[in-house]
């Protein structure tokens, strides 16, 4: 059998794994007024049914205290029984135990949602939320262990198989274990043993109430690469504690801490591919419980791998299975070809949850809507009469989806693409360095429609004539957005400027000193200047805004940018606004100052908003043609958007 170890199964205590895929806890940001909600039951179902061997859910709060964020499940609630019952009922539909990790967030915390003090070791302010905190009494800390309690036993009514003690990335027993935030001199602080007491008397907590029912794990950060935090010998040393208690079934694995270092916990595509598994393959060492892995595994390759070389004996998959809920039916049935690979570009799952919104993923609009598909799909389906002979005009991604979308809905459909590849602006930025996961996405939509017979014709440009002849029922126009030169540019300078579509399609190839104007504020200007960079330019990016490329640090890029930046010797110089570049200089305005400075580049490369290419749109409808328009060529956004639009319209059809 194909990935033999995958597919063995694993005891937890009372609980049996069928497999070893797990798809380990993360924010969802689907709670309302504290509860859990049928967006956590459709979604987790779905996972269930896709085949994954175990459940661990989001963080369940202990404590009043902890309120870190708005959507949180507040677990020390009774009223919050009702939907975990939804929620665990719909996971065991499908014969797949599922956990509840429960947690108290500590420091890492803000007083704005709950008004009261935050609780923590030590009085020493987190560096994100930068509250200073209300250092916990003993009376503090026995009602700390009493709320890890009193969920455990809300979590064990509400049908959950085990609970997992999240003491890792972002948790008050987090904070006792770290040396870098305890820095108290009672019996809970100085040694490893005494940092670790509150870890243990919750476990003895948790267990008492749970009894031998559930499994019982307990999540650990094996290096917080912070200054003067847990290092791996420590960590090791925490399991070995935990191990000892003899009240413990199993340690799930965690790297970085969440509010200093979380740009390593939720790795964007820039670091490599099983990056953490140094940290379970030394607790694997050291103790006899199962051990579970993390760290952006991709596919089930990577996760097989892992499991043989003796790393882990489980492997936690989150991103991959947000991607695509049927990652392990798919490896199972030895289709690893048709698996929706995670890109990890971040941007719908970590990025809308810093924004404060539920959940997503760029390349699959279900996400997240479980509950919402789950109607649609009980509806009839088109009828062989009422198929429709679809023409998308575009291979980007919002055409692409367009045509998936509509194919599913029993449409014929035919994709004309005026290039002899597809993927549009997509395709060019998987060219740029450590950016070509970026191009799974056009993979896995081009998968997708040839298993749902969608005919794509490459090298085809339409016009309203050619629409005329075809005599589709329908037409989708997904013809992107175009690059535009800004105001400042003069027309004798044109020569010396290029956009970054430009460089990357090789129309243009810059040298010498380079001036990169990112008005954009993601990827598109600092992937381009590494690139140059690497090329042997001397490359400076300059933007209006206080941050070069300040959207980085939505998807966890922006740290891992800088540090490449400074190796490549690329400046970055903030606050300067183009006013005009003629003569081969380039004059920039201050404007905290109102002062000017000027450049004289070699080249000048344009990070700018680009132009919807429209006119195929307004000419078909001016003709009163069926059509409707997705993606750039409505308003230029990011991939996600034009995916969401794809699959609004042609699922509408």
């Amino acid at each position: 059998m194909a990935y033999r170890y995958l597919w063995t199964p694993l005891q937890l205590g009372p609980v049996s794994t069928r497999n070893r895929i797990v798809f380990s806890a993360h924010l969802t940001n689907y709670a309302r007024d504290g509860k859990p909600t049928a967006q956590h039951a459709a979604y987790y179902a779905a996972r269930a049914a896709g085949g994954t061997g175990l459940i661990i859910t989001e963080e369940h709060s202990t404590h009043p205290t902890d309120w870190p964020y708005e959507k949180l499940i507040h677990g020390f609630h009774r009223d919050v029984i009702p939907g975990y019952r939804e929620m665990t009922e719909a996971v065991h539909r499908h014969r797949v135990p599922i956990f509840a990790q429960i947690n108290h967030n500590g420091g890492q915390a803000s007083s704005m949602y709950s008004r009261l003090p935050v609780w923590a070791p030590s009085a020493i302010a987190d560096p994100l939320f930068r509250e200073v905190p209300k250092a916990v009494t003993h009376a503090d800390i026995a009602e700390i262990v009493a709320g890890y309690a009193l969920v455990a036993e809300h979590c064990a009514e509400g049908g959950f198989d085990g609970i997992e003690l999240q003491c890792s990335h972002s948790s008050i027993v987090r904070g006792f274990l770290s040396p870098a935030t305890n820095h108290r001199t009672d019996q809970y602080g100085g040694t490893i043993e005494n940092r670790a007491r509150l870890l243990v008397e919750i476990v003895a907590a948790v267990r008492a109430v749970i009894g031998n029912r559930l499994a019982l794990g307990v999540r650990l950060c094996g290096d917080e690469l912070i200054e003067g935090g847990t290092t791996i010998d420590d960590a090791v040393r925490v399991a070995e504690i935990a191990e000892a208690t003899g009240q413990v079934d199993y340690i799930n694995t965690s790297i970085g801490v969440a509010t200093a270092s979380l740009f390593m916990i939720e790795a964007s595509m820039h670091v490599p591919p099983g990056y953490a598994l140094f940290i379970p393959s030394a607790f694997r060492k050291a103790v006899d419980l199962p051990v579970i892995g993390v760290g952006r595994f991709k596919d089930p390759l990577q996760a097989e791998r892992a499991l043989a070389d003796g790393h882990c004996d489980l492997v936690g998959i989150v991103r991959g299975q947000i991607a695509d809920a049927e990652f392990a039916a798919k490896a199972r049935a030895n289709a690893a070809n048709d698996i929706r690979l995670c890109l990890s570009c971040n941007q719908e799952c970590v990025g809308r949850m810093g924004l404060n919104r539920w959940l997503g993923c760029i390349e699959n609009p279900t996400t997240g809507k479980e509950h919402e598909v789950a109607v649609l799909k009980s509806r009839p389906s088109t009828s062989a009469g009422a198929r429709k002979n679809v023409l998308v005009v575009g291979a980007g991604p919002a055409g692409l989806q367009a045509a998936i979308a509509a194919a599913r809905n029993g449409h014929r459909v035919t994709v004309c693409e005026r290039e002899p590849a597809a993927g549009g602006q997509v395709r060019l930025a998987a060219t740029v360095p450590n950016r070509a996961e970026l191009g799974d996405l056009v993979r896995n939509q081009l998968t997708e429609s040839a298993r749902l017979g969608v005919t794509i014709e490459y090298g085809v440009s339409v016009w309203p004539g050619l629409v005329q002849e075809r005599k589709p029922d329908h037409v989708v126009v997904a013809t992107g957005a175009e690059p535009v030169r800004p105001w400042w540019v003069a027309d004798d300078s044109a020569a010396q400027v290029a956009d970054v579509r430009d460089v990357l399609d090789g129309t243009t190839e810059p040298a010498g000193n380079v001036v990169i104007v990112d008005e954009i504020g993601f990827h598109h200007a600092t992937s381009v200047a590494e690139l140059l960079a690497d090329r042997g330019c001397t490359v400076e990016i300059v933007t209006p805004g206080m941050v070069v490329g300040q959207d980085l640090g939505i998807t966890l890029d922006m740290e891992n940018w800088w540090m490449r930046a400074q190796a490549k010797g690329i400046v970055q110089s903030t606050d300067l606004v183009p006013m005009g570049f003629a003569d081969g200089e380039l004059t920039l305005l201050h404007h905290p100052t109102g002062a000017n400075h000027t450049r004289r580049p070699d080249w000048v490369v344009l990070a700018v908003p680009p132009s919807p290419v429209e006119w195929l749109y307004n000419e078909l409808k001016a003709e009163g043609v069926s059509v409707q328009r997705v993606g750039d060529c409505v308003a230029p956004r990011r991939a996600h958007a034009a995916v969401i639009d794809g699959e609004r319209v042609g699922a509408s059809l």
